[in-house]
């Protein structure tokens, strides 16, 4: 493989801050040569997502309006862990945040950087199983609501368009590639793949 030719910063000025991300405006040299300005969201915590599935094969996800589309989403729980807390924590809390769920098995199922060419943002997804419940606690500014469908409606869902919500695909997509793969317990894969 060739050795790839790194952008260059030449520094860089804050231009928005908020408690959950910042945004950078960097002078810097392309890999042509070419002098540019790049803008950088540069996110304070990990991106967390947990697709919970329960032994009959559903999965639990939740809706809320999100206001960057202006649209309801469904989607699996998720949130963010501050780089100081463990993501499995953060990812935890968020379970029982926004789902009422608490689990006792996780399996890690994705690492990815959520939009590299202009994000820092870094995401990890599990899949989650063995589930109680507990308390809902969701953030102040969430109206959510909390549904329980077949694995296999969620592919087909995601395959129609009806949830775009890029963190879901990914993870639902993964966590069929999983259960076909015997990476789930053979039980929980039975389960998630049978039911529709």
């Amino acid at each position: 493989m060739p050795t790839p030719v790194p952008w260059q910063d030449l520094g860089h000025e804050v231009v928005h801050d908020t408690p959950w991300m910042q945004v950078t405006e960097h002078k810097a040299v392309a890999p042509t040569g070419r002098d540019a300005r790049y803008g950088v969201v540069r996110f304070r915590n990990v991106a967390t997502g947990i697709l919970p599935v329960h032994a009959d094969g559903t999965v639990t996800l939740v809706g809320q309006a999100r206001f960057a589309h202006a649209n309801y989403s469904w989607e699996m729980p998720e949130g963010g862990a501050p780089f100081d807390e463990d993501p499995l924590e953060g990812a935890m809390r968020e379970l029982a945040e926004e789902a009422g769920l608490k689990a006792a098995s996780w399996k890690l199922a994705l690492r990815i950087e959520v939009s590299n060419s202009i994000t820092d943002e870094i995401g990890l997804t599990w899949i989650a199983w063995d589930l109680t419940p507990v308390p809902l606690d969701p953030d102040p500014t969430e109206v959510l609501t909390v549904v329980r469908v077949p694995f296999m409606t969620l592919l087909h869902e995601i395959e129609r368009g009806a949830i775009p919500d890029s963190f879901t695909v990914a993870t639902a997509y993964r966590a069929y590639h999983m259960a076909k793969e015997g990476l789930l317990p053979g039980w929980l894969a039975h389960a998630m793949l049978t039911r529709s």
